[in-house]
């Protein structure tokens, strides 16, 4: 009586049974439900997963974070991309061996747009989300008197931490507490008010500029970007040019004990204010710092041979994390730089970017002024942003990334501040524990302008940052309009004849 009640019971009990039976039609040799054989149908993703376990997992952890805190999260979304690709090959596998799979889950496989619209979505949300641009409570003040500093503690502001900069101006830099209900504007007007000859501004964050968007098509040394700019090769490895002598880099942490950097001369310095590790910050990671150093000092025998192996590198860690964003500010900033002319260094690889700040630009002034060549970042915020510093500021190396095809990175920043062009997307270089990954960014533009000025400085000891920026520019391949323009700069760096002439230099001393 229920069935003629309800005609459509038959119906579908029917489809039902047909179903069922064309099921057992269908599935395939073996044990499709067995355990094993799941594992085994699992096993078509695992080459990702392979190179995830040695390199990309280990990148996973710290290059991924450093990343996403350079970017702003930007890359996190390619994290969420892959994640939904993971689940959709999942699908796939299950369906394949799982007769129901196919026929009940057709409709869901045949629309792979969904999970892209669930990467965008998440993608979309990283990206609103604000970036802290500087410590909140903290003020930095350079040049401050101790009568200045005793009138500013009696009005509740107090000592965070202090540094004498014996390099940059014979002066002494303090971080203060600003007193609570007190806004940071209004403490910086004050301050500025009371510290006659003193320079103060807030303590602005400072951030990586990588970007692992960038497509990974170079898988080793053998198609390294050393062409592009004309560096001379001894086999796969780059030609020793120039007189050795020490450059600086002001990054993450690093790992001295990668493979690549197996007997180079390196210096590690810890900048970082131990106030910061007692608060609950977390120290840096390795994988941005690892890279930059290897592009610059690697062995020739290794991987991911560097472009001065012979050079000596004092690397400062100026970086911490608060949470997944990894980050310098501007009193840790300015003190790497102080920390680095006073050992000697007179070319700085600054693979960073922020916004401006007052006490930082003082030290790059004055740093220009003694002859120490700064070469830095010109960012990833795009080429409407706003200029990113200290690239923006007067006689800073600002670099931006090119890719193969010699067309710029399409995140790169732009303005009349560039100087340079670089190979700066998909560039193999040191993971952080071992071996080496592509890597993208106007990050690692940055070294191959940095060992092009060290070739130049080698040539002439005593150029000033003019002369190293003509005797770069002399050479460089024009990318853009004629002459420098705020996409390319002069243009794409060519390094063979800084070798030639360095080289030359070196035999007649």
């Amino acid at each position: 009586m229920r069935v003629a009640k309800h005609p459509w019971l038959a119906g579908l009990a029917a489809r039902l049974a047909f179903l069922a039976g064309l099921s057992l039609v269908l599935l395939p040799e073996g044990n499709w439900h067995d355990p094993a054989g799941m594992a085994a149908h699992a096993q078509d993703g695992d080459d990702g997963g392979d190179d995830g376990a040695d390199d990309g997992g280990d990148d996973g952890g710290d290059d991924g974070g450093d990343d996403g805190g350079g970017d702003g999260g930007d890359d996190g979304g390619d994290d969420d991309a892959n994640d939904d690709g993971a689940r959709s090959s999942s699908s796939v596998n299950q369906g394949a061996g799982n007769p129901f799979g196919r026929l009940f889950g057709a409709q869901r496989r045949a629309n792979p747009a969904a999970a892209e619209s669930r990467a965008a979505r998440k993608a979309s949300a990283r990206k609103a989300t604000p970036i802290q641009e500087r410590q909140a409570g903290e003020i930095v003040v350079a040049g401050l008197g101790r009568d200045q500093q005793a009138a500013l503690e009696s009005r509740g502001y107090r000592v965070i931490d202090e540094v004498d900069l014996s390099a940059i101006g014979a002066q002494r830099m303090v971080r203060l507490r600003v007193p609570r209900g007190r806004s940071l504007v209004a403490a910086k007007a004050e301050i500025e008010t009371r510290t006659a000859g003193a320079r103060a501004d807030f303590n602005h964050f400072y951030r990586n500029t990588s970007d692992e968007s960038g497509d990974p098509a170079c898988r080793g040394p053998h198609c390294s970007p050393l062409e592009m700019i004309a560096w001379p090769l001894e086999g796969s490895a780059p030609r020793q040019c120039g007189t050795p002598m020490t450059i600086g880099m002001v990054d993450t942490a690093i790992n001295p004990d990668h493979e690549s950097l197996a007997g180079a001369s390196i210096q590690v310095i810890n900048a970082v204010p131990q106030a910061y590790l007692e608060r609950g910050l977390a120290a840096s990671g390795k994988g941005h710092g690892t890279a930059v150093a290897a592009l610059l000092i690697g062995s020739a025998q290794s991987r991911t041979p560097g472009l001065l192996p012979n050079f000596k590198l004092i690397a400062v860690d100026a970086f911490h994390r608060a949470g997944s964003d990894e980050r310098s500010d501007a009193y840790t900033l300015v003190k790497a730089l102080d920390l680095l002319a006073e050992r000697g260094a007179r070319v700085i690889n600054v693979s960073l970017a922020g916004p401006p700040n007052a006490l930082l630009e003082a030290a790059v002034k004055r740093l220009a002024e003694g002859g120490i060549t700064i070469v830095a970042a010109a960012g990833n915020n795009g080429p409407k942003a706003a200029p990113a510093y200290p690239a923006a500021y007067p006689g800073v190396l600002a670099v931006t990334a090119v890719d193969t095809a010699k067309k710029v990175f399409r995140r790169a920043n732009q303005g009349d501040h560039i100087a340079f062009a670089a190979p700066g997307v998909a560039i193999w270089t040191a993971a952080s524990v071992r071996g080496g990954r592509p890597k993208t960014g106007t990050s690692f533009a940055v070294p191959f302008i940095t060992a092009a000025a060290a070739l130049a400085r080698s040539a002439d000891p005593g150029a000033g940052n003019a002369q190293i920026i003509a005797a770069l520019a002399a050479d460089a391949e024009d990318l853009g309009r004629p002459g420098s323009d705020p996409v390319y700069g002069y243009g794409l760096v060519r390094v063979g004849t800084l070798c030639q002439v360095s080289n030359t230099a070196a035999a007649n001393q």
